[in-house]
């Protein structure tokens, strides 16, 4: 197998947009191959996570977390009905201070993406729009049309805008602050001279930032401005919202594969339709490959009930990279708690108009921090991703995306799905056999040839022979320099290097084998103990368990042997909390009071409800709900602490918002709904 040469554009050098310099004369640049902070090239990672959704006083250990699973850039929601609801009644308190959340960022060195609206998404109900305002645009749609140039609604967006900003004012990158971009609008078709005003609103109200940008999806109605506006593309495993209820259904699957198109047929279906275009334009390609919702996990609406196994998202993120990204964006990377309203739950449900039905409280997300700040697998097998991008970035970052001969069709299980990132001389060849919910094929003996006739190499290197093994997800370096020693190949994945010890990982069902710069071939044993030195380099194997607690924690590497290390405010090293330490006795019982979300719960149209008296022995740890049920609700002490539909795991809530309060579970009758 040879990899030619099918090189994208390069676009321009760099992108102007605010103002890029810090207090400290450092610059952060918008380049054709992404962001460029104090002269030299970031590849950073970007996770999603909704202040408003978690409790203020988690914040800081929060963020930690994020921080030692690799996160460097921060992205939030501003939800404009959490803040005002009530019109000219602002709420910046609690778990809405906005500006505690970014000064905590600033403290913990977290560079942050804002996105400010006025339309969120983001499974709030109207997208964020409060009552108020979608009744002035029922009723005067002349001068509150929504998302358009009317007057009343621009308007009002710019007092949106000017109270965001007064929150934030002396916290953006020219300030010493973490603001570093500003999202403009979410998931809208345009026009463009709709965004040219919501963003002259923003730079009016004192948003002057090193970029701002847009989702790249759907194509734009009406011509854009070339470089006003930088576009961030996603992509997603599975969607809560398609009206399909089968396996994967449309595009998904093309999630999977390696591919010269950064646009997706898939997010937002059920608002901008099926038939979205994919076709790349000559604009397009020539802006930097970011992406800012690549799936970490999958919301489960009422109607379809996703199940994410943890698996899904290394694949997208590898896929990603090797089709040239130089930003992993995911949404979301820590779930959430929807707050509740002064007039109503901030949900969206077909109540309310939408074409879906959600949970009240549980923005899970399945990802890879949960609502409640545990880790899951995935956290772990993202974070070897991230230790690689942290010190191999820079050297990433402007290497070329070079394709297969073929592109490997999203139907095609035989054939080896990859592409290649090089310099001209070294470089990484990406590999990805795994797709949701689909038996791929092992792949035997393969022979893997970089360079030759129009490969962009300087000279041909030949991988020994290897299988690919159905499912895996992997990168393979060559001709990488080691402070001055040349690994000319390595059938293993390479992880990061600390002083002179450098960290790779073996590969599910491939020998780790290395051949250096003339000919001399290892074949390592993987583990902890058992590296190898190879002139003055300390040179360690790890199995996928042991990189999967590795961390890099103020510089230095912290093997956690099965836990999730973080470093808290003292530089303390702790683990992740997990685990089932309270439990849980459940004793049926007669309704003791109307549920304040009836409607929820019976949205299969059955009245007959189920009632258990809950109690905990223990405020540490989690419980678990293991029983089935439709939709499921807890109350501690007459308000609501927790809620979910049933897909075919168990419940985990933390026992401290049981204990010693006096708690209910209500859940309606289980239906057979299909799991995916």
């Amino acid at each position: 197998m040879l990899l030619a040469c099918c090189m994208g554009m390069r676009g321009q050098d760099s992108f102007r947009f605010g103002t890029n310099t810090n207090p400290d004369g450092v610059k952060f640049e918008v380049g054709s191959r992404g962001f460029i902070v104090g002269g030299r090239h970031m590849l950073p990672v970007m996770g999603e996570i909704h202040y408003a959704r978690v409790p203020e006083k988690e914040w800081k250990r929060e963020i930690q977390k994020m921080k030692a699973g690799g996160i460097t850039i921060v992205a939030t929601y501003v939800f404009w009905i959490h803040h005002e609801e009530e019109e000219g009644r602002w709420d910046w308190s609690g778990n809405r201070n906005l500006r505690k959340f970014l000064e905590i960022c600033r403290e913990e060195q977290m560079p942050v993406v804002l996105r400010i609206g006025p339309f969120c998404h983001g499974e709030v109900y109207q997208g964020g729009f409060p009552v108020w305002l979608t009744d002035k645009a029922s009723a005067d749609p002349k001068q509150y049309k929504l998302r358009s140039q009317a007057p009343g609604f621009m308007e009002a967006t710019r007092n949106l805008y000017s109270n965001i900003f007064a929150q934030v004012k002396g916290l953006l990158w020219k300030d010493g602050g973490p603001i570093v971009g500003v999202q403009i609008e979410n998931e809208c078709r345009g026009p463009w001279s709709y965004y040219m005003a919501l963003k002259d609103l923003a730079v009016e109200a004192g948003f002057d930032t090193p970029f701002y940008t847009r989702t790249g999806w759907p194509k734009l109605n009406g011509n854009e401005e070339f470089g006003k506006l930088l576009p961030l593309y996603g992509d997603y495993a599975d969607g809560f919202w398609d009206r399909d209820l089968k396996d994967m259904p449309g595009d998904y699957p093309k999630a999977f594969i390696m591919k010269d198109t950064r646009l997706s047929a898939v997010i937002a279906t059920e608002a901008l339709g099926k038939n979205q275009d994919t076709e790349m334009s000559t604009h397009d390609l020539a802006y930097p490959y970011l992406t800012c919702e690549l799936g970490g996990g999958m919301m489960t609406s009422y109607h379809r009930r996703i199940n994410m196994s943890g698996r899904e998202v290394k694949p997208l993120a590898i896929c990603k990279l090797g089709s040239g990204s130089n930003l992993p964006g995911y949404y979301m990377y820590h779930g959430g708690t929807n707050p509740i309203g002064k007039l109503s739950s901030f949900q969206e449900s077909k109540i309310t108009g939408y074409p879906n039905d959600y949970t009240v409280l549980n923005y899970d997300f399945q990802a890879p921090l949960s609502q409640y700040g545990e880790a899951r697998a995935k956290y772990g097998l993202l974070n070897i991703l991230h230790l690689f991008i942290e010190d191999f970035g820079e050297r990433l970052a402007p290497m070329e995306c070079v394709q297969a001969e073929k592109f490997v069709a999203a139907d095609n299980f035989k054939d080896l799905r990859y592409a290649m990132r090089t310099d001209g001389t070294s470089g990484f060849v990406f590999v990805n056999s795994y797709q949701r919910l689909y038996e791929t094929s092992d792949i035997t003996d393969v022979e893997l040839v970089v360079g030759g006739k129009d490969s962009g190499i300087s000279a041909e290197v030949a991988f020994p022979k290897f299988d690919v093994k159905a499912g895996s997800a992997f990168f393979l370096p060559f001709n990488m320099d080691m402070d001055g020693v040349c690994l000319e190949c390595a059938t293993v994945q390479p992880i990061c290097h600390d002083d002179n010890t450098w960290y790779f990982m073996a590969i599910d069902g491939i020998a780790p084998m290395y051949r250096f710069a003339g000919q001399d071939e290892i074949v390592a044993t993987p583990g902890l103990e058992a590296g190898f030195d190879y002139k003055g380099l300390n040179i360690v194997t790890l199995t996928l368990a042991e990189a999967m607690y590795m961390r890099r924690l103020s510089d230095k590497i912290y093997m956690g042997h099965g836990k999730n290390l973080y470093e808290d405010e003292n530089g303390q090293i702790r683990a992740i909390e997990e685990g089932i330490d309270a439990k849980l006795s459940m004793e049926a019982c007669n309704k003791p009071f109307e549920p304040s979300f009836i409607e929820e719960l019976k949205l299969n149209g059955k009245d007959n409800l189920s009632w258990k008296k809950l109690s905990v022995d223990s405020p540490e740890g989690f419980v678990e709900i293991n029983e089935k049920y439709d939709c499921g609700q807890i109350y501690a002490d007459g308000k609501l602490v927790a809620d979910n539909f049933y897909m075919g795991l168990p419940w985990r809530i933390p026992a401290r918002l049981l204990y010693r309060k006096e708690c209910y579970l209500v859940t309606s009758e289980y239906v057979n709904e299909v799991y995916f």
